[in-house]
């Protein structure tokens, strides 16, 4: 798959599966870019900042995005936690 196919198939997802789940929590999350396979998505709401930031983009986000589109290399969290 190209940069772009894989940006289409992870938008699909975040939009049906992955945001109703984090806005449940008041968080939410945004694409930033995919390049070279890689999805780097940056978490927002109650999501920037919170503890479980981390477990949540590599357990849940990256997990359930490299089942769904297995050629997904990676998902980095683009997330400035510190703002």
């Amino acid at each position: 798959m190209t940069d772009t196919e894989i940006l289409d198939a992870v938008e699909k997802i975040l939009k049906e599966e992955i945001a109703p789940a984090l806005a449940s929590h008041g968080g939410g999350a945004e694409i930033v870019t995919v390049k070279e396979a890689k999805v780097y998505i940056e978490l927002q709401g109650g999501c920037c900042g919170c503890m479980g930031a981390r477990m949540t983009m590599k357990n849940g986000i990256e997990r359930l995005l490299k089942e769904k589109v297995p050629d997904v290399v990676e998902v980095i969290d683009a997330t400035d936690h510190d703002a």
